[in-house]
């Protein structure tokens, strides 16, 4: 299996940072924001690489990743996306990277401390997403549960405004070499783009789309409070704490967003959840049809 990075877009939501560079390069506490996916394919076996990236700072990737190696990868490459035409869009240009194998795709802003060697070792074909509980499932694709069968999933909606679970489709899918003859077939959204989802719902259509919960800690970090989120745990699962506030004579105590900070984006009655709680959790391996 290969691994493909998707790193393009202009990240206008955390402008005014993304003028600087790209956000896959902004740092996640002491390292580049893309180490993290990178780091997560190699800890799966998936040690060939292509990166998929795009806009005004395509060129500041090189010096970071250079060949690859000090992050485990034994072949890298790259490529470039020319216009915001999608998540789908992106992949398409990896046919030839991928030469007929199957491949695990992974968003360039998602860090995870998820084992997903087992699904990478006895995938077999077709689709296999991972989902995760999350308190903000509009911002993503979400999918929608038979009320008869909760381990089946019926369609995947893109951004709902009023999301039917409280589940997210991360960004992190393991596909077989079919997903290329999809993407072809596919017509832009309403967004002008090639949405994934639309993908997902057809290996759904054809019965071949599987799931599986992941149980580590998940962030995107496409937002200014995603990317402090996950700066925080990542922070924390490192060894650094917090110091006290330094209190000044007659100030008025400093409000205590730690709490908030340390929302799980893992639970939906957990919100409150540790993060350190969140880090002792596996992957599930259990997958669902």
């Amino acid at each position: 299996m290969k691994g493909v990075v998707l790193a393009g877009g202009l990240g206008t939501r955390l402008y005014p940072l993304t003028y600087a560079t790209n956000k896959h390069l902004l740092p996640v506490y002491d390292q580049p924001m893309i180490y993290y996916p990178i780091r997560t394919l190699v800890r799966a076996g998936i040690d060939e690489i292509i990166v998929v990236t795009g806009g005004p700072h395509a060129g500041h990737f090189l010096p970071v990743l250079r060949d690859g190696k000090h992050l485990g990868v034994r072949h890298l490459e790259y490529t470039y996306q020319p216009s915001e035409g999608g998540i789908a869009e992106a992949l398409g240009l990896c046919e030839e990277f991928a030469d007929g194998d199957d491949v695990c795709v992974i968003l360039g802003d998602n860090t995870t401390d998820a084992d997903i060697r087992p699904e990478v070792e006895s995938f077999t074909g077709g689709a296999l997403i991972f989902l995760a509980r999350v308190p903000d499932p509009e911002r993503f694709g979400c999918p929608v549960f038979d009320p008869d069968d909760p381990t089946r999933i019926i369609r995947i909606e893109e951004k709902p405004k009023s999301p039917q679970s409280r589940y997210a489709v991360t960004g992190l899918y393991l596909y077989d070499a079919r997903v290329f003859d999809y993407i072809r077939e596919l017509r832009p959204s309403e967004r002008g783009e090639l949405e994934i989802t639309d993908v997902n719902n057809r290996y759904l259509a054809a019965g071949e789309l599987r799931w599986v919960e992941l149980r580590g800690f998940w962030s995107d970090a496409g937002t200014f409070e995603s990317l402090h989120r996950a700066n925080r745990y990542w922070a924390e699962k490192r060894g650094w704490h917090d110091p006290a506030p330094v209190r000044i004579e007659g100030s008025e105590p400093a409000h205590d967003q730690r709490r908030e900070d340390n929302s799980s984006v893992t639970g939906e009655t957990e919100t409150l959840e540790s993060t350190n709680v969140q880090a002792r959790r596996a992957t599930r391996s259990r997958t669902h049809q």
